[in-house]
């Protein structure tokens, strides 16, 4: 299914390759928190950029390995490079059109302690 999302004011519009159901993660980091980012990790192949890659500036903090990407107009950031997956992207289910979601299947996601939570994922 593709799914088509936007930044809040349109001039980042995209489209992702994902199911009509679902899964997605909420994090309790710093910046997941602040923003209200709603995880679902594609790989790289899965996103295209339909415009405004141009408005996209990037943000990174502490190890420098996300590169959080938002647009330059709102503010929104409908995707990102993460840490977990850098050679993939996070995208923002909340920028996502509803009209092609069946379903939203959300899990918790412990970021505060990314580094043993991560160790955590990988164990299972």
């Amino acid at each position: 299914m593709e799914h088509s999302g936007r930044c809040h004011c349109g001039s980042v519009k995209f489209y992702v390759r994902a199911p009509a159901e679902i899964s997605a993660v909420k994090c309790n980091c710093s910046i997941c928190q602040m923003s209200g980012f709603v995880h679902m990790l594609v790989a790289d192949d899965k996103l295209r950029i339909e415009c405004g890659e141009n408005l996209l500036t990037t943000y990174q903090f502490n190890k420098n390995i996300a590169r959080h990407t938002f647009c330059r107009v709102c503010g929104v950031k409908p995707f990102y490079r993460p840490r977990s997956n850098p050679s993939g992207f996070s995208v923002n289910v909340r920028c996502l059109d509803k009209t092609t979601i069946e379903s939203i299947k959300v899990e918790d996601f412990d970021g505060e302690n990314w580094d043993l939570a991560i160790r955590s994922l990988h164990a299972d």
